[in-house]
């Protein structure tokens, strides 16, 4: 996986997944992918530009009307991107490098079959979707006619979108950033040819856009394809439903966004052209523009940082995890208030660039960019939280994330703040969907996690169990581990190790039963490190036949802390049960509490063990 590139009399080693990054290596590795992103929004605004100058309003109109509709046909791209990518990403972890070139070779393959699908029933259903959104005569005709000419393109734009991802996950991000580099290039160089020299107009703008479309998709294929230095390469592969449905859920995050984006958009432009009218519509869509260049660098640092937490995730490498999510906040932070201080310093320039000939809908433009910007102070961290869980294959929280940032949240404060605020209220709307979203995306960052063992069954064979569990808290993080193993377990030994910050909190609850001559030890090491971390420790269990069991918790504090550990265990027939609490006070203020109790049946120990479920 290491490679040496040299550099005149120098060798420099190239950057692995497999590195610590600190904050240097970090910015170099995610670099390429936010440059790659920022020239990918541009494609838009490049269009919009030269169509509103060079071709009229109405082709303007019609670009932004059918626009929505490719962007959310592309992002199937991105779903099976960044959804497979975390797959591919962790196989590679876990040093199973043939079945991540499988996998890769499956979901490359899905997209351009899928992506021709789409285009062609995409072609069909055109002239019916540009009327159900509005579009009519001259305007509908110019829907048509832009869409059908992107649509021919759509499998190679679906492939770009692949591609941006996998091309990070191959230790490739340069060569990432130059094709997109290229094919942004290429669609500004086109546009100026077919719009400004040639007048093709709107039909000048499809082509170019999809000229460059076909760049960015088709030569990372050929790349691929070929012998080449990086961690993939397209092999011989068959269809996996399992993997598809995998990268599907993981991905799905990515396709509510893009969903959701469009469905909003409708919504917004509805709320505006109610209150202020097509001038305020116009201001939205000269926002959007800025917006996708600024939200670009947040998309491309997520896209450029979750190979390598899917990479350490699949190495089980927690303490890297730990740092590279340490040093992403940190980033995105920074990130965060450069990107809201520029809005507010360009908002004029900016402004002026689109819409300087109208001074009425100049001010308005001004005026509501200088209030969306407050967004940028927020929305890096809910665009990296829901990459995050995507690249550790938790799909779900990702998408919960998604949706509720980009549609529930913002739906209800565009619906909401208006009959307030008025317009106002309408470029508010954003921010306070942020806030909300980053209060669901902080809850999931505290972890609260089950982890249930369950053994069933008569015992009558040779049946192990032997879980390992090592938790790491940081910081206010919240932990709730339940295992429960009733019979048919002939031999268990758990061990369980925790690390926990300041202000960590842990619960950790055991129910045991054992009978016959089984054996069952609980080896359990909890070190808490930070002030005012806290656990909670219950054993409860039932020995019987002449079944051994064993606990042994050990509770190390290091710093101001609170432990409890409790042991109640019921003896029957001739069976053993020992328990052998260690507890280790290295600071002036840990406080650590262990409990045993073991004995026959009575009512105390009866009530315990029923409050948990064992009769």
């Amino acid at each position: 996986m290491e490679r040496i590139q040299k550099l005149g009399k120098d060798q420099k080693v190239q950057i692995k997944l497999s590195d610590h990054f600190d904050y240097k290596r970090l910015l170099r590795f995610v670099l390429p992918s936010i440059i790659m992103m920022i020239f990918t929004s541009i494609y838009g605004v490049v269009d919009g530009l030269f169509v509103s100058n060079y071709v009229g309003k109405t082709p303007f109109a019609a670009l932004n009307l059918i626009m929505p509709l490719l962007m959310m046909l592309g992002a199937l791209g991105f779903m099976i991107g960044t959804g497979g990518n975390a797959i591919v990403a962790k196989s590679l972890g876990e040093g199973k490098r043939e079945k991540a070139n499988e996998y890769f070779s499956m979901l490359v393959l899905v997209t351009v079959f899928g992506g021709i699908l789409l285009s062609v029933v995409g072609q069909i259903f055109l002239p019916l979707i540009a009327r159900l959104l509005g579009a009519e005569n001259e305007m509908l005709k110019n829907c048509i006619l832009y869409g059908r000419i992107l649509l021919v393109s759509l499998p190679a734009f679906m492939l770009q979108n692949v591609f941006q991802s996998f091309l990070v996950t191959a230790e490739k991000p340069k060569l990432g950033l130059f094709i997109t580099v290229a094919a942004g290039v290429t669609n500004i160089v086109l546009d100026f040819l077919f719009i400004a020299v040639f007048h093709w107009g709107l039909a000048g703008a499809a082509i170019a856009t999809a000229m460059s479309e076909t760049v960015g998709g088709v030569v990372p294929l050929l790349y691929f394809i070929r012998k080449n230095s990086s961690l993939l390469r397209l092999t011989r592969t068959k269809f996996n439903g399992r993997i598809l449905a995998k990268t599907c859920i993981n991905g799905s995050s990515e396709l509510m966004t893009n969903i959701s984006m469009s469905l909003v958009n409708m919504l917004y432009n509805f709320q505006l052209m109610r209150i202020a009218g097509e001038n305020g519509v116009a201001a939205y869509g000269v926002i959007m523009y800025v917006n996708f260049i600024f939200v670009a660098i947040y998309i491309g640092y997520s896209i450029g940082s979750a190979p390598i937490i899917g990479y350490h995730y699949g190495a089980g490498n927690t303490e890297e995890l730990k740092n590279l999510f340490g040093r992403s906040l940190k980033l995105v932070g920074v990130f965060g208030i450069i990107l809201a201080a520029l809005a507010e310093l360009l908002a004029f320039p900016l402004t002026k660039l689109f819409v300087g000939y109208d001074r009425e809908l100049f001010s308005l433009t001004c005026h509501g960019f200088r209030i969306y910007a407050l967004a940028f102070l927020i929305n890096g961290f809910n665009i990296f939280g829901s990459a995050f869980f995507t690249a550790l294959s938790n799909g779900v929280i990702s998408a919960v994330i998604s949706f509720l940032r980009t549609l529930l949240f913002q739906v209800s404060a565009v619906l909401l703040l208006p009959v307030f605020l008025g317009t106002d209220g309408i470029w508010l709307a954003i921010v306070a969907a942020e806030v909300m979203a980053l209060v669901v995306t902080i809850t999931f960052w505290n972890v609260r996690y089950e982890e249930k063992h369950y053994g069933e069954g008569e015992g009558s064979g040779e049946r192990i169990l032997n879980p390992v569990t090592k938790i790491y808290m940081d910081e206010d993080s919240v932990f709730t581990l339940d295992t429960a193993q009733i019979r048919g377990v002939d031999s268990t030994v758990r061990e369980t190790e925790v690390e926990m910050g300041a202000g960590a909190r842990l619960q950790v609850t055991e129910r045991l039963m054992t009978h016959d001559k089984q054996t069952a030890v609980s080896n359990m090491e909890v070190r808490m490190n930070g002030d005012g971390s806290s656990a909670q420790i219950i054993s409860r269990s039932v020995a019987k036949g002449s079944s051994v069991q064993t606990f042994h918790p050990k509770a190390v504090g290091n710093a101001g802390c609170h432990a409890h550990i409790q042991c109640d265990s019921i003896i029957m027939d001739q069976a053993e049960v020992c328990s052998i609490p260690e507890i280790n006070a290295r600071h002036i203020d840990a406080q650590i509490i262990h409990e045993a109790a073991i004995g026959r049946i009575n009512d105390e120990q009866l009530l315990k063990l029923r409050s948990l479920g064992l009769t």
